[in-house]
């Protein structure tokens, strides 16, 4: 079958690397994403899989045990992944944003000691930005580390962690109001703590509790936790980039990417939400024949096509724009706005085709249409993605008069 988003100008190595991707993705994890999403089951044996195709690694440097590929390369294979089960995709995603923390901004001690390992998958990522309070507004944060000798003392809680049980590392956003007076602008008082920690649910270590996994409508598999830190004493050194106040702009470049990720993981839930909706076209009969046949289905695919195809040129466009050491917080914000917000009107159209057969869990396109939702929210609103948007494009077409 020809095969909607395809990408341009790709070396031999990247079109390797997604075609034994796509391979298992198709083998190991379309087969079984149902069954384990009902069952709210952590994909284990796929995450293992994962492992020892080197994801987990992707883009971490060769240095370190990494593939040291490319951001477009890794949201290529997010793409894929989604499109066999978003809840994968994010499983590799937080554990992406914290080495890519780590690679970007932390000491050459701390790269040395994380990244090997987390290249390997023997140290799984986790990053927590939000509070129960806090929605997009991060200024708001109230979680707070203090200084004691040679160790900061965290409290606080926090909220909305992927990967929080399962996860050994997690990098974690805190006010640290020392060195920084009275009046300091919020996102100048803010640190990225690196917290290690063993998995599981419960006490995890001394001060840092992760109470258990939140009940989600979809996203299923994958654990999303809360994070509750009570006296955690955390060592100086594990100050993300051994400086305390660039917390705010470390985050926001991690989340930069992430939010290319969002979109790759947008594209490739629309894909398969296309996959389903033309096949089960031309499968289903009324009328004497296929429904794929009568006009306004038709139409609906045209529909479709065309949104998965735009919403993954922005995509590829906005990982390559960083991948060129670019600015692209314009091109980001841009692709998850529309990626989100295509992936939930292809998997509506797609459910509508399947007719009351999609609000039926034996059909994979009712699994879907619970997943769409989160991608308008993480990483971001599409309120948050048109602010970003408009206050760009203000710098760019600034008016000269």
């Amino acid at each position: 079958m020809a095969r909607l988003a395809q990408t341009a100008g790709l070396t031999d190595v990247q079109q390797e690397i997604l075609a034994t991707v796509r391979d298992f993705v198709d083998k190991e994890i379309i087969p079984v994403a149902t069954e384990l999403e009902h069952r709210d089951e952590y994909p284990q044996q796929i995450v293992d899989g994962l492992k020892e195709l080197g994801l987990f690694g992707l883009m971490i440097p060769e240095e370190y045990g990494g593939l040291g590929e490319s951001l477009l390369t890794y949201a290529l294979c997010v793409e894929e992944i989604a499109r066999g089960w978003m809840s994968v995709s994010g499983i590799i995603n937080t554990h992406f944003i914290v080495a890519y923390m780590l690679k970007q901004h932390g000491t050459q001690e701390q790269k040395d000691h994380f990244l090997p390992r987390m290249a390997a998958g023997d140290i799984r990522g986790a990053f927590s930005m939000s509070e129960p309070g806090l929605g997009s507004d991060v200024s708001a944060i109230t979680s707070k580390a203090v200084k004691d000798g040679d160790e900061y003392v965290l409290n606080g809680q926090k909220m909305w962690l992927t990967n929080g049980g399962t996860s050994s590392l997690v990098a974690v956003l805190v006010r640290s109001d020392e060195g920084h007076p009275e009046g300091t602008a919020p996102h100048k008082s803010m640190t990225t703590f690196l917290v290690e920690k063993e998995p599981g649910f419960g006490e995890v270590r001394p001060g840092l509790t992760i109470p258990g996994k939140i009940d989600k409508m979809g996203y299923k598999g994958v654990d999303t936790t809360e994070l509750i830190m009570d006296n955690l004493r955390i060592p100086a050194d594990r100050v993300l980039g051994g400086v305390t106040g660039r917390g705010f702009y470390q985050m926001m470049d991690g989340v930069e990417v992430g939010r290319v990720n969002v979109a790759a993981r947008g594209c490739g839930v629309a894909q398969r939400a296309f996959e389903l909706g033309v096949q089960y076209a031309q499968q289903r009969h009324t009328f004497g024949k296929p429904i794929a046949q009568h006009q306004a289905i038709q139409f609906k695919l045209a529909e479709m096509a065309t949104k998965v195809e735009a919403a993954h040129a922005m995509m590829v466009n906005a990982a390559r724009k960083k991948d060129s050491g670019q600015r692209n917080d314009l091109e980001a914000g841009m692709a998850k706005y529309l990626a989100s917000e295509y992936c939930k009107e292809v998997v509506e159209d797609a459910f509508r085709i399947h007719g009351g057969y999609g609000f039926s869990k034996e059909y994979e396109i009712e699994r879907l249409y619970r997943e769409a939702p989160m991608l308008l929210i993480g990483e971001g609103t599409a309120e948050i993605q048109k602010m970003i948007i408009g206050r760009r494009l203000l710098e760019e077409y600034r008016f000269q008069g």
